[in-house]
């Protein structure tokens, strides 16, 4: 019997998909820390645990431990595991960890992964390709890394997440603006690092004790920088049904030998990376989690399988068995310019008559709806076929045809 504690800071869609999946395990009692009340939690999931701490900051160490010492009565008095899938959660979940003498990622290994700049730090040690960087606590110290590497430089936070607060710096005025947002100083660095060039990608890896058992990769276009940059933009992700291409056959030694540099144990890492136009691969951040932008659903269409159920047999019970992938998937994500709620919806007639057949799921916009502060928008289609050129043409008809008005 495994013993597990969940910490979900907030009942989230995405969150409420990991929940479920470990309480669904076979031989396995299991515990909730949250901020949200219970009653905001499905029936189904309720039933199946064992206890629940409310908690008033979830990423509080402290908060976390007493709330762990709490539930830790309701499960024999022992914990065997301290999960959490969000990126902000990882420290505080890996100080607790060692605190109380959990297994899992410890406070060193989880501030390579969260820590940009320590990130790169190791990685560059390890003579793994990234970008040059420094962390600066004073705009004078970036502004004299800038003059040795030029612009444009990519200006973010150091402990940052799904690319929040993170400014391209193309000449002198946007680099000012950048260093006004961010406000490097001591006590709260900021990274600044050559901006690269080159096709962004993600690539997830499936590792049990460090050693690497599978993998996928998915696209991105555009970047995720320039959808941040530009609100407006709607964007995709691809998942090829291609297993093997040659640019991951090349750049996945690369990959795993980044995860054991930096300390990744047992569990789903999201990595994103760049193909320059030499060919060249760049590994751009690392999260020791499950990915977001839809990614844990893509893999579950394009293999026929729940990989949230496969993530929590993973990092529960230490099981995998790797799956066939039978489908190429892709997500179109729509997003309204400006600011207000969404007024109307256009297009989606035209857009259900050219590809509807192909849509496998979708969380459209509604009308009312206030604009979303994520860089995934106001909703999203998913479509799935066997042919990669298909999904990727169909996501462009989606992204072309689909426009969000916000009032």
């Amino acid at each position: 019997m495994q013993r597990v504690i969940f910490v979900a800071p907030y009942f989230m869609d995405a969150t409420v998909r990991f929940v479920r999946a470990v309480a669904g395990l076979d031989n396995t009692r299991v515990a909730l820390i949250s901020v949200d009340p219970l009653t905001r939690l499905p029936p189904g999931i309720k039933a199946r645990l064992a206890a629940h701490v409310q908690v008033a900051d979830a990423l509080d160490p402290a908060q976390i431990e007493r709330a762990v010492r709490g539930a830790a009565t309701r499960l024999d008095g022992q914990v065997d595991l301290l999960l959490g899938t969000l990126e902000q959660l990882q420290i505080p979940l890996a100080i607790v960890r060692d605190r109380l003498g959990i297994a899992g990622l410890g406070e060193r290994s989880a501030r390579n992964f969260r820590d940009k700049g320590q990130m790169k730090d190791v990685l560059l040690a390890a003579g793994l390709p990234c970008a040059r960087h420094r962390a600066v606590t004073s705009e004078a110290a970036a502004r004299a890394f800038v003059r040795e590497v030029g612009l444009p430089v990519v200006v973010k936070p150091a402990a940052g997440a799904a690319a929040v607060a993170t400014f391209r710096a193309r000449d002198e005025a946007s680099l000012a603006e950048a260093l006004a947002a961010t406000r490097p100083r001591e006590g709260a660095p900021v990274v600044i690092e050559e901006f690269v060039v080159g096709d962004e990608r993600s690539f997830e890896t499936v590792s049990v004790d460090g050693e690497a058992l599978w993998d996928s990769s998915t696209r991105y276009s555009p970047s995720p920088l320039t959808v941040i940059e530009n609100p407006w933009i709607q964007w995709t992700v691809v998942l090829p049904r291609e297993r093997e291409e040659p640019a991951l056959g090349s750049f996945r030694p690369t990959a795993q030998a980044a995860l054991r540099a930096l300390g990744m144990q047992t569990g789903i890492s999201h990595m994103e990376w760049f193909q320059t136009p030499s060919g060249r691969s760049v590994i751009s951040e690392v999260g020791a989690r499950p990915p977001g932008a839809q990614i844990m659903t893509l893999n579950s269409y394009a293999h026929e399988v729940d990989f949230y159920a496969l993530w929590a047999r993973l990092v529960v019970h230490r099981e995998f068995t790797a799956p066939t992938r039978k489908f190429a998937v892709g997500a179109a994500y729509f997003r309204g310019a400006g600011a207000g709620r969404v007024a109307a919806v256009h297009g989606l007639s035209a857009a259900q008559q050219a590809i509807g057949h192909l849509v496998v799921e979708a969380r459209l916009p509604q009308r009312g709806q206030a604009k979303s502060s994520s860089y995934e928008g106001e909703g999203y289609a998913i479509v799935r076929h066997p042919e990669t050129a298909v999904v990727e043409d169909a996501l462009r008809r989606l992204i072309s045809t689909v426009k969000v008005e916000l009032r």
